[in-house]
């Protein structure tokens, strides 16, 4: 079958009709030493270096937190356009990078919950939804389950992220309604996502 053109849509993810590469599936080799998952492993490096410089700040904000925010959660982006650009899919990308993102989304909440930038009850339901995703997923790939990222949950990571940067920069009032509309989106993805996980163990192929 022949690969869809590289259309400025497929380019920037706005266009992810088709099914994913094969590379990135179950059972494929992880292939860890590509372009892109070079993208991921400098953003999982950064993460730790965001943290100390907006937990030892005196107010969780400024220029420089939130720009160091921003170079890690648009690295998300960066890597897939590398994957498309260069096709160096992989399974350890399709593993890696959505574990990256939750950790990012989990660093920015703990210092607006630190210096209460945002509602510290949304951060807590938040951080526990995200937990609770990182947990489950070791567990869903031992039993065979592939949890494949929703639309809902692709969604809320816009709002999200801009909650957490806004906040970083010192905006009041409109972080929080960004917030409230991510966590949203983000519980009604794992709904989505346990509800595909149990259609999935229930099928005779997938071993209990």
């Amino acid at each position: 079958m022949a690969k869809p053109a590289l259309t400025f849509r497929r380019l920037t993810g706005l266009d992810r009709s088709g099914p994913p590469p094969p590379q990135t599936q179950a059972g494929q080799p992880l292939r860890p030493w590509t372009i892109p998952n070079a993208i991921v492993y400098v953003r999982a490096a950064l993460i730790p270096v965001f943290l100390v410089v907006g937990l030892t700040s005196d107010t969780g904000t400024g220029p420089w937190i939130a720009a160091l925010f921003v170079v890690i959660t648009m690295g998300d982006y960066a890597d897939g356009i590398a994957a498309r650009v260069t096709g160096q899919y992989s399974r350890m990308g399709a593993l890696l990078d959505p574990v990256v993102d939750r950790m990012i989304i989990l660093a920015g909440v703990l210092v607006c919950y630190r210096f209460e930038l945002l509602p510290r009850w949304a951060i807590i339901v938040l951080a526990a939804r995200e937990g609770l995703m990182l947990a489950v997923g070791p567990l869903a790939i031992r039993k065979g389950v592939e949890l494949k990222i929703n639309w809902p949950g692709r969604w809320s990571v816009w709002p999200l992220m801009g909650a957490v940067i806004l906040a970083l920069c010192g905006v009041h009032t409109i972080p929080a309604i960004l917030l409230y509309v991510g966590l949203a989106l983000s519980i009604w993805a794992t709904v989505l996502y346990f509800g595909s996980a149990a259609r999935q163990l229930r099928e005779p192929s997938i071993s209990t």
